[in-house]
């Protein structure tokens, strides 16, 4: 039985880059930035992030009011920009029928770092901070929260599977569109910047005081980044059609990625199967492309091997920072607006330009390029534990 085809409708974005998603669209074309840049941690350390500059004052209803932290607030922007689409929906099927997933790696734990750090502030004779309550970090609260600000009442569900959390949403809602089970669905990611995440992975020795260097022989590390980034998803013909998706678990290792990177190769051939297209139909790929030693030479290799002829790539995370949980989604939604949006130019691919003579030469964006009629467009993201998902979008 051929099942049916479902399509990515409206887009709402917040990260570095803007805080709406013409803002983004404006700022990724020229591959400009406002938010990236330094920020300390405590003593000698930094951290070079990508941050939303703009003011989160868009509170929850007072009846969510005990979910209130950065991170929904973050999400209650980006679902704002889609509120219409989704409410139009919802007169259309009803709010039994549109459902929510969505990824996230952290939800608001920085709530719970605040809370924990509010004896000294006060004691230091800084203002009290918000009232925090547990649901305010809970890890699968971002969906049902999401759900009630919206009124809706089908499936709500979070995902958090470190860096593939929101890549993974899209296989799980589109499942749910397939089976019947919902007739639309808000679907994408969020994340904040907390001290957990700078402070691990600044551990883990992942980290860059500079901006990302992505493919470069002087990568470095990453930089964390903030952002949500949500999709109206459904079963009706719409601007593009999630055509291929593609998942595999290597499970490697608990943090490094197969060198050879054959968990992802699987995971990108599955995705192109699924769309019943060849490598040769793909005319953009946004990489995962973290700059990290590892990430970087793993990607390198499976993407001269899926695309031997080479294609159209870039790394977006030096305009963003990495948004972990919604990376996935802020990327998709990168290559939603180079597929949808005429005359929108691919993102750029910001780095120092100097090839690592170890790795397979890839055709990286580095000017004002546009997709050929027809093509598609295609977006990786790789995780912690051997996770793997390639997404592809065509019209």
């Amino acid at each position: 039985m051929k099942l049916p085809h479902v399509y990515l409708h409206a887009l709402g974005m917040i990260n570095a880059l803007g805080a709406d998603t013409d803002a983004v669209a404006a700022a990724l074309a020229v591959g400009v930035s406002p938010g990236m840049g330094l920020v300390a941690l405590g003593g000698e350390h930094g951290a070079h992030v990508g941050r939303v500059q703009d003011p989160l004052d868009r509170a929850p209803p007072e009846s969510l009011a005990h979910y209130d932290c950065r991170n929904n607030r973050l999400l209650l922007a980006a679902l704002a920009q889609i509120e219409p689409a989704v409410q139009a929906a919802c007169a259309r099927y009803g709010v039994g029928r549109v459902g929510v997933v969505l990824g996230t790696s952290t939800s608001g734990i920085g709530a719970g770092e605040a809370m924990l750090d509010g004896p000294c502030a006060r004691d230091a004779g800084v203002a009290p901070l918000p009232p925090f309550h547990y649901a305010q970090m809970e890890i699968g609260g971002s969906a049902p929260f999401a759900a009630a600000a919206l009124g809706l009442q089908g499936p709500a569900f979070t995902i958090s599977t470190a860096c593939t959390s929101s890549a993974k949403a899209f296989a799980a809602a589109r499942r749910l569109l397939q089976l019947g089970l919902c007739d639309a669905l808000v679907v994408g990611g969020v994340d904040s910047l907390c001290e957990l995440t700078l402070r691990g992975f600044a551990a883990l020795e992942s980290t860059s005081l500079a901006r990302t260097n992505p493919m470069s022989l002087n990568r470095a590390g990453i930089n964390i980044g903030e952002g949500a980034a949500v999709f109206l998803m459904s079963r009706e013909q719409g601007p593009a059609v999630l055509a291929g998706i593609g998942e595999s678990s290597d499970a490697h290792h608990i943090s490094a990625p197969d060198p050879a990177g054959e968990g992802g190769e699987q995971a990108l051939r599955a995705a192109l199967a699924d769309a019943g297209m060849s490598a040769q139909a793909i005319g953009y790929v946004n990489l995962h492309a973290t700059a990290t030693r590892k990430n970087d030479e793993m990607e390198a290799r499976l993407m001269s091997r899926v695309f031997p002829k080479g294609i159209a790539a870039s790394g977006t995370k030096p305009l963003t920072g990495h948004t972990l949980g919604a990376a996935g989604a802020t990327e998709l939604g990168f290559a939603w607006l180079s597929l949808v949006r005429d005359g929108m130019p691919l993102p750029r691919h910001l780095w120092d330009g100097v090839a690592d003579p170890a790795l397979p030469t890839l055709d990286l964006v580095d000017g004002e390029r546009r997709l050929a009629p027809g093509q598609a467009v295609m977006s990786n993201s790789f995780a912690f534990g051997g996770s793997n998902v390639s997404l592809v979008l065509a019209h």
